[in-house]
């Protein structure tokens, strides 16, 4: 990226974007990706660029050994990077997806549903996204969620899971009971292929 945008490119923050020249033609950096790796993200404004843009690239990672890839699925969730639609929606609040810590709601003037963001923020949400490690030498594909429980009690559900092969385990993003969220607590899941123990793992694992 230095190479063919600069080394004001490095300066980029997590989360953050900046604009920079390519064959005179503005483009938006973001340094973002689907992982924890530090990736980045190209904007493209027009096909015309992207074959140029391309071959800019591969040239300048060819001592590299730069390829075309893919996503890390297993990356995102041992990282604990969320996936709209799928471990949180419009149905949640930020504090139940861990985003709390992101948003001021006592200055959210005229955001529908501020009084009960506020209580939220106040009083603490009542289920709320942890990691959950699974006991599993394999896992199906997570395809649906899938049920978390206590005993014969659901108590929430697990949302995005792989087997990791760094960890030797599995790993899962899980929307859990406050009763149950606690670091440590043995639960287990329930997939399409049977049941596998699990706990509640204090933290994400990269």
């Amino acid at each position: 990226m230095a190479r063919v945008f600069g080394d004001a490119v490095r300066d980029i923050r997590f989360f953050r974007f900046g604009h920079f020249d390519f064959q005179g033609r503005d483009m938006v950096i973001a340094r973002s990706g689907y992982s924890k790796q530090g990736g980045f993200e190209i904007y493209v404004a027009g096909g015309d660029i992207g074959m140029p843009l391309w071959h800019a690239l591969m040239e300048a990672g060819r001592d590299l050994d730069v390829r075309a890839g893919c996503p890390n699925g297993i990356e995102r969730v041992e990282g604990g990077l969320l996936s709209y639609g799928n471990d949180m929606t419009a149905e949640n609040t930020p504090h139940e997806a861990g985003l709390g810590r992101f948003c001021n709601t006592a200055t959210a003037i005229g955001c529908i549903g501020r009084d009960a963001l506020l209580r939220v923020a106040k009083e603490g949400p009542i289920k709320q996204v942890r990691a959950i490690a699974i006991d599993s030498k394999s896992l199906p594909r997570c395809d649906r969620p899938w049920a978390l429980m206590a005993g014969t009690t659901r108590v929430g559900q697990v949302t995005s899971a792989a087997q990791s092969p760094d960890f030797g385990c599995g790993v899962g993003i899980g929307m859990v009971r406050m009763t149950h969220w606690d670091a440590g607590t043995p639960l287990h899941v329930v997939t399409q292929d049977g049941s596998h123990p699990a706990v509640v793992n204090d933290k994400f694992w990269i």
